[in-house]
């Protein structure tokens, strides 16, 4: 139930293990259109509004989830790589122990701070109390969040990238069934939404590990894996914090986004929001180019196998091109039929500024494939720095058009403020990979000659 990445011709490897990550990513991203889109018709507009404004925190704590847990498996996708099993499974408890931690002071620290950043972000009155109703289910279900994402992890990190998302679309129909229960049946409201998402995550994580267990005999860790020492276990959080928090620390940018925002009323918050899912679900190609770059460069890295990567780099932007065009396509004839789905017949304002918004963002999308192919990439091979950096670029380019261009250009200005971002970020990072390959490529020559 393993895949070897070091193996093979790299462009079939990459789309094997793209695909899967793909589907999976659409799935995770239509149960999240799922809660937005049952909340919009089924409750009102300014409920939609509440959901979409707690976005940006939400993916505060969320993305340093995700962040740091894929940090830790790179680790364990390196051990693979150089057929280090035992290194492998060590990798593994230190994941499970580290994630674990982390998990208290995480749950403990957002669901104390939530209402805070809410106030902070000057979120309108007639949504402040479904969107805090919200959030705080979010922040304390951080469990399921953490535990889904370190399985899902660590399996992609052997090389098997179809096991979640085999039970990712599990937990999507059953995100969707409880929001309808929990919504129209209970009438719980915003946060009926939000339980059905925290309850759908852990059920796909539990089944994960269970499967996992009993097909990958990686995973049977014994009573040696679990004697960490301070240098292990410092491996794993010099890889995983800085992954979690470059996430994080882009956050701070769009939480400034959204609260210029927030200034233009729930009617605008709302546009926006049906405007992000949809543009998040056309993005979701270059995200699972992301994710795979970052294993396939890892265990690559792992058997100093230097020119696979850059063939795969190669290969990988090529089909991000491509992808690229076909959303282009898709946003301009569809965006506004999708928009209305989120926001009804009736709304002909916020559907225009959605569209708006989805005209000016799809152009930048190679921007965006960039990013993701070639932070992942560094991040595979272990360099850190380069792609923090470009969180940097992300959260200061995107804070300054958001307050700047919002006082000059209006609605239009915010618009701009992602886009923007992403070309900083894109360019910075390219000039890093060149540099950073070309210093390791040195490295393997000097080792092999010695």
């Amino acid at each position: 139930m393993v895949n070897d990445l070091t193996k093979g011709n790299p462009l079939r490897l990459i789309l094997m293990f793209m695909l899967p990550v793909l589907l999976g990513n659409i799935f995770q991203q239509l149960y999240n259109m799922a809660d937005t889109l049952i909340v919009g018709r089924t409750i009102s507009m300014q409920a939609l509004a509440a959901v979409g404004a707690t976005g940006a925190i939400s993916f505060m704590v969320l993305g340093f989830i995700q962040g740091m847990t894929s940090g830790f498996s790179v680790i364990t996708a390196q051990r693979y790589g150089a057929r280090d099993y035992d290194g492998v499974r060590r990798s593994i408890a230190a994941t499970i122990l580290l994630s674990g931690a982390l998990t208290l002071v995480i749950t403990l620290v957002s669901a104390l701070s939530a209402k805070g950043l809410l106030r902070l972000m000057n979120t309108p009155d007639d949504i402040m109390g479904d969107a805090y109703s919200y959030i705080i289910v979010i922040y304390l279900g951080s469990v399921a969040t953490v535990f889904y994402n370190m399985i899902s992890n660590i399996i992609r990190a052997l090389g098997d990238s179809k096991t979640p998302l085999i039970f990712l679309i599990i937990a999507s129909v059953i995100n969707i069934i409880l929001d309808l229960v929990f919504i129209l049946y209970f009438s719980m409201g915003v946060a009926g939404a939000a339980w059905a998402t925290v309850i759908a995550q852990g059920i796909s994580g539990i089944l994960c590990l269970i499967y996992a267990k009993k097909k990958m005999p990686l995973l049977d860790l014994e009573k040696e894996d679990w004697k960490q020492d301070w240098r292990h276990l410092w491996m794993h959080l010099r890889m995983g914090f800085p992954m979690g928090f470059q996430l994080s620390v882009m956050t701070i940018g769009v939480i400034a986004l959204q609260t210029a925002l927030n200034g233009f009323g729930s009617t605008t918050v709302a546009a926006y929001t049906a405007a992000s899912k949809i543009e998040q679900l056309t993005e979701q190609p270059l995200v699972a180019f992301g994710v795979t770059m970052s294993t396939y460069a890892a265990q690559n890295y792992g058997a100093g196998l230097y020119d696979r990567i850059r063939s795969g780099v190669r290969k990988c932007n090529l089909l991000g091109l491509l992808f690229c065009v076909v959303g282009y396509v898709l946003v301009f004839f569809v965006g506004g039929a999708l928009s209305r789905l989120f926001l009804g017949n009736g709304q002909p304002e916020a559907v225009q500024q959605a569209q708006e918004y989805l005209n000016i963002v799809v152009l930048f999308y190679f921007f965006l494939g960039l990013i993701f192919i070639y932070r992942s990439t560094l991040q595979g091979v272990g360099n850190v720095t380069a792609p923090f950096l470009s969180c940097i670029i992300e959260l200061f380019m995107r804070t300054a058009v958001a307050i700047l261009f919002s006082k000059w250009l209006g609605y239009t200005g915010v618009c701009f403020a992602t886009p923007l971002a992403w070309v900083g970020a894109a360019v910075q990072l390219v000039i890093c990979y060149y540099f950073v390959m070309r210093k390791i490529g040195r490295n393997l020559e000097l080792h092999k000659a010695a």
